[in-house]
């Protein structure tokens, strides 16, 4: 026992890596290992010499498995120090330079259209992007022979045969919001409804989808004077000019009597648009003072309330502050469009779904 004893302490004391280390385990206590053996042969022992032999061997298989361990904790613990000795990591290095990122463009013109009116009293509301076409037409006095009512024009749901339901659309504006907040809310109101819209249009001014943001006051002494006013103050913060001024054009909308189309006062400076200066006009959004029929289709007497509304194109106004030309230029995959434009995208969608720059 001694000489086996003295045999393998030496050679677990002279490994110099795991694996001469395992090459020992195997040989002294592995399964055909020379304790094994020995211990084997207990059988052929008389039981005075196992009550002796036993236990020696016990011992001794313990005490080689403790010296195993501790080697293999101690070529471990060198094993790091070697590792500390030879890597470093200098935690003062600046990190590897990143691209800077921002929002998409649309993304960012309903943010700051949002804090505008927000300053003026404007609450945010938000409503179903499919809708009952009572919502999206007959609530807003848009008449069954309307053309925006035809299939070619509005995005209609499947219906199954035999639904009775009453049909649905894809909102073609976000008019339907209106009506819902009128009913919910009731009046005085002072709202701004802003997201998504559908209509069956593709060129380079308009898309299936596009964003939209309608206002909404309601009080009992509203006038076109309170319009102006506030469209002239959202224009201003809008496009960052001291002065602005607006031209009411007379038109027709079903939920607006009277209504009107509104330009802005701008030049053309080497294809740059300047607003707020210059000869020319460029119309930027419709408003006018709310049908008495949309009121009372949102609940409210229209004979004690009255007040303006008016809808204006986000991509639109988008693509006039940042000088984008083809409003195709936003659903584009190809990222070069809004990089040519300012807006250096990442090449991979931000957590949100969107593009960042």
């Amino acid at each position: 026992m001694d000489d086996l004893k003295a045999k393998y302490l030496g050679q677990i004391a002279e490994a110099t890596d795991e694996n001469a280390l395992e090459a020992v385990r195997l040989a002294a206590v592995g399964k055909k290992g020379e304790v094994a053996l020995k211990m084997r042969e207990l059988g052929k022992m008389t039981p005075e010499e196992r009550q002796v032999a036993g236990p020696a061997l016990n011992a001794l298989k313990d005490e080689i498995n403790a010296a195993l361990a501790a080697k293999k904790a101690a070529l471990g613990d060198a094993a790091l120090d070697e590792r500390l000795r030879s890597e470093w990591l200098d935690v003062t290095l600046p990190t590897r330079p990143r691209r800077q990122g921002s929002i998409h463009p649309i993304s960012q013109a309903s943010e700051e259209l949002t804090a505008i009116f927000a300053e003026m009293g404007f609450s945010v509301q938000e409503g179903p992007r499919v809708d009952t076409d009572w919502y999206n037409f007959d609530a807003l006095n848009i008449p069954g022979h309307h053309p925006a009512r035809a299939e070619m024009d509005t995005f209609y749901m499947h219906r199954a045969e035999g639904d009775d339901r009453p049909p649905h659309v894809l909102r073609t504006h976000t008019s339907p919001v209106q009506i819902r907040s009128m009913e919910k809310l009731g009046a005085p109101l002072r709202i701004i409804c802003p997201g998504g819209v559908y209509r069956a249009d593709y060129d380079q001014t308009h898309t299936p989808m596009f964003h939209q943001v309608e206002g909404l006051a309601l009080d009992e002494n509203i006038s076109m004077a309170n319009l102006k006013w506030v469209l002239e103050e959202f224009v201003k913060s809008f496009f960052e000019v001291d002065e602005v001024e607006l031209r009411f054009r007379a038109s027709h909308f079903p939920f607006t009597e009277p209504s009107a189309e509104v330009d802005i006062r701008c030049s053309w400076d080497n294809g740059q648009l300047k607003i707020g200066e210059g000869d020319d006009w460029l119309e930027i959004l419709g408003s006018g003072m709310v049908h008495p029929k949309v009121i009372a289709a949102g609940g409210i007497d229209p004979e004690k309330y009255q007040g303006f509304a008016f809808g204006i194109g986000i991509d639109r106004l988008a693509m006039l502050k940042y000088g984008i030309p083809d409003l195709r230029a936003f659903f584009e995959s190809d990222l070069r469009w809004l990089r040519h434009y300012g807006f250096s995208c990442l090449d991979v969608p931000t957590l949100h779904g969107g593009l960042s720059r």
